[in-house]
């Protein structure tokens, strides 16, 4: 059971982000990159770290431990955001389908960017990520706002209300 509703989650996720991507995508470059002085400068650059930090997770799950997350730089465009969590979605996604109930509880060993060690259990690890995600959709929902853009819903309950049928 709990391995459904990490799926859920994470399907609530993509939606979020998705939604998000989609806000930005009406910004014109110049908002997109103006320096508003929050945790990341831009909206370019809290997308970039939700991408990138996505990705470092999914690498961690794998085996592998990134030394960095991408250069928010090499994101110009929503639409490379957009190619990018696209790809760590689809990716995630065959990782999700082929775990089992037991392997949530698989301890997961990585190094933190400043090299240290760390151990936690996969469902842990998976819960998290959905955590930082909304706290930095969240950051963007103000960034919008502080633009003078339409921000967008991402609460969970607006996600089952999407997907219930009519």
């Amino acid at each position: 059971m709990e391995l459904e509703r990490i799926r859920e989650m994470f399907e609530y996720n993509r939606w979020a982000n998705e939604r998000m991507l989609e806000a930005a995508a009406t910004l014109t470059p110049e908002q997109l990159t103006r320096d508003l002085r929050n945790s990341f400068p831009s909206v370019r650059d809290t997308l970039a770290h939700i991408v990138g930090a996505e990705w470092v997770w999914l690498m961690r799950w794998q085996g592998t431990s990134p030394q960095k997350l991408p250069d928010p730089d090499g994101f110009a465009t929503v639409a490379s955001l957009r190619v990018r969590h696209d790809e760590i979605v689809r990716d995630r996604q065959e990782l999700l389908d082929a775990l089992t109930e037991a392997e949530l509880e698989r301890v997961i060993s990585y190094r933190n960017f400043k090299g240290e060690p760390f151990a936690y259990p996969l469902w842990q690890l998976l819960r998290h990520v959905i955590n930082h995600s909304s706290y930095h959709r969240g950051q963007i929902t103000t960034l919008l706002r502080q633009l003078g853009a339409q921000p967008v819903g991402t609460d969970l309950l607006r996600f089952y209300d999407a997907r219930a049928p009519r």
